[in-house]
């Protein structure tokens, strides 16, 4: 369980503080050119980054400050900023130097070595050029009506006055809208399969220890991996006979980004290949659904506390909407719902942290890091950093109504030449979705209950589903 609880992050304190400086001395003994950190045995601090993350950032920020070191079994350095001009110093220097891609080389055996998060270089240039007029432009606005009416959808199926937990629902209404966007919204009875098959791949995968190379071995059927493994080799079967099938399709006229992917071309003429297709395809399936859904639940967490907010967005909407359906027209003067989003994200940030790996020794806020570390901007902490926000750990919209934004100092979306392409279609959604369930229903807290964090594979997502009652 991973939590924020005070009590547990105390106790952390106190074990980092501990710490003897003679036991520093001897880990910059071992390592001269890296900035301080706990010298917990490698795999104490894997645990305690899988079990209790927050606990184990708080309690090494308040020991080390806005930089520090850590270090798991068989991998390579972590150096920890929190530093928004550390920050910038990383998302501006040069991406040859600083390497997205291979910081994020363990999520290769679930997306392939062709995922536009572990691309660097020339290569990741040229599929993010391709990939990126699926997110901008006219093509945005047509996805808007697909996210209302889905939303609309679901919202007629849930229950009213009992708890229900918001999380999985959540992840149905963004995988379908993933899914309309990627192949189309005529469903088949293979986007069908695949779409069943993925949820299953998800949640069996959602142990955060199935990242670690060490944990990767297939021991047949019944072992967690290879359960992976199988569900893994029937999406990756199910996904070429897709994009097979829309190969020899007529294409002309169509909308999804299937169709448009294969029809790119980059300016030697060169097209994605089926392997290019699938690991593109498969990244914008899992990255393009499960954290947009995992920040609508936080969002209905914050607003369940909020009453008030939730009227002021409901007078928003109607306002701007005049009553009519949701259009993309409406969404840029949606001014509050925009500002709740981002101190959603402020707040509850779904990823935790992101890397660039070190192709040389370099300085980076002051310290001289070697070849090789993982220079690691940590979004929660600096997020929560009272230099740049005063009252952090307050929900308060607020702070962004008509206000610029330091982005080296928010950065929910990474930052850089890196920063996520999904970002326009991730806010996008994020607006309809919530715009759609505040023009339906109302919903409140479930007495008693506690939310806490707690970690889903690589993301942090509210406790027991996110459970609200919905009026």
């Amino acid at each position: 369980m991973l939590t924020t609880n005070p009590v547990v992050s105390r106790v952390l304190s106190g074990i980092l503080s501990e710490q003897t400086e003679e036991s520093f001395a001897r880990m910059r003994k071992r390592r001269t050119d890296v900035p301080r950190g706990p010298a917990l045995p490698h795999a104490l601090q894997l645990t305690e980054w899988v079990a209790n993350p927050i606990a184990f950032l708080r309690a090494c920020q308040e020991r080390f400050g806005s930089v520090f070191t850590v270090q798991f079994p068989q991998s390579p350095l972590f150096v920890m900023f929190s530093d928004p001009n550390a920050i910038k110093e990383i998302f501006t220097s040069d991406v040859e130097d600083l390497r997205a891609g291979q910081a994020n080389i363990i999520l290769e055996p679930v997306l392939g070595k062709h995922s536009l998060l572990l691309l660097d270089g020339a290569e990741h240039l040229r599929e993010r050029r391709l990939l990126m007029p699926s997110f901008h432009g006219e093509r945005m606005q047509a996805y808007v009506r697909v996210m209302r009416d889905l939303t609309q959808a679901a919202i007629k199926t849930w229950k009213r006055g009992e708890p229900m937990r918001v999380h999985p629902e959540a992840q149905a209404i963004t995988l379908d809208v993933i899914v309309h966007t990627i192949f189309g919204v005529d469903e088949s009875e293979g986007v069908g399969k695949l779409r069943d098959t993925l949820k299953s791949l998800l949640n069996i995968g959602s142990n955060p220890l199935l990242l670690m190379p060490m944990f990767q071995h297939d021991l047949g059927r019944l072992s967690p991996w290879g359960r992976v493994a199988i569900l893994k080799r029937k999406v990756d079967a199910e996904l070429f006979a897709l994009i097979a099938a829309a190969r020899v399709r007529n294409r002309e006229g169509r909308e999804d980004i299937l169709s448009m992917l294969i029809d790119a071309r980059d300016e030697t003429g060169r097209a994605l290949s089926d392997r290019e297709l699938h690991d593109e395809m498969i990244t914008m399936l899992i990255a393009g659904h499960e954290t947009t859904a995992t920040t609508l639940s936080w969002m209905f967490h914050w607003l369940s506390q909020r009453p008030d907010i939730q009227e002021e967005l409901r007078a928003e909407i109607e306002q701007v909407t005049g009553g009519a359906p949701l259009q993309a027209g409406h969404i840029a003067g949606l001014k509050l719902l925009d500002a709740v989003c981002k101190e959603t994200m402020r707040l509850s940030p779904v990823v935790p942290v992101v890397g660039r790996h070190l192709a040389r020794p370099m300085t980076i806020g002051g310290h001289d890091l070697p070849e090789g570390a993982i220079a690691t901007p940590c979004i929660y902490l600096t997020h929560r950093n009272p230099a740049y926000w005063p009252n952090p750990d307050e929900f308060d919209p607020q702070r962004f109504m008509d206000t610029r934004i330091n982005p080296y100092a928010y950065l929910p979306f990474g930052g850089g030449a890196r920063r996520c392409i999904g970002l326009a279609f991730a806010t996008m959604e994020m607006k309809v979705v919530m715009a759609t369930v505040l023009g339906a229903i109302r919903f409140r807290k479930v007495p008693g209950e506690e939310t806490r964090t707690v970690r889903r594979g690589v993301t942090f997502v509210p406790s027991n589903g996110m459970p609200v009652i919905i009026e």
